[in-house]
């Protein structure tokens, strides 16, 4: 073997792992509760949900029409739910209309937990198998869109809603999307 083969035989490794080092660098500065989702400006997929306090009803999506809305997407197993669900009841007592999607739970699991923790929703939607929700991109729980009147899908947060984030991100996107339908 030449010594430049032998130069290239070892170098080659090397350069792959400095490549390898420089994407997972790259990496690190990334926010991973801010993930590119396809469906920003489009219209919401379909949504045909029994509610989860009557379900002989179905929330469907007329319920985004002309108002500006949170969809949440959460179950009573999910620790990083209750984590999230007082960030929740603050952007409720704002004014924030947030419909619930109960995620893969137990009715009355989910019924319980609502009624010991406080319910932020205006309404809620139980999605036993996560059938609906595969259409929203969702892959877990929690995960949260904003909806502007027209029921367009502006913003997706994925994982718990910090109160930081609620004060900082949510709810100010909310005012400006209702300042939004109220400028005639």
């Amino acid at each position: 073997m030449t010594r430049v083969v032998r130069y290239a035989i070892f170098m080659l490794p090397v350069l792959l792992m400095a490549g390898l080092l420089g994407v997972l660098w790259a990496g690190l500065g990334h926010n991973p509760s801010i993930v590119p989702s396809p469906l920003i400006g489009k219209p919401a997929p379909a949504l045909m949900l029994p509610r989860l306090r009557h379900p002989s009803r179905t929330v469907n999506r007329s319920f985004f029409m002309g108002h500006v809305t949170l969809l949440n997407v959460w179950a009573s197993w999910c620790v990083s739910c209750r984590f999230e669900h007082p960030s929740l009841l603050w952007l409720e007592h704002r004014g924030v209309r947030i419909l619930g999607v109960d995620y893969k739970d137990q009715r009355a699991s989910a019924l319980v937990y609502l009624r010991e923790k406080g319910n932020p929703y205006r309404e809620v939607a139980y999605d036993k198998r996560g059938l609906t929700t595969i259409n929203w991109g969702v892959y877990g729980v929690p995960e949260t869109f904003v909806l502007g009147p027209h029921a367009i899908i502006r913003y997706k947060y994925i994982g718990p809603i910090t109160l930081r984030i609620a004060r900082r991100v949510i709810f100010p996107l909310v005012q400006r999307l209702d300042d939004e339908v109220r400028v005639p």
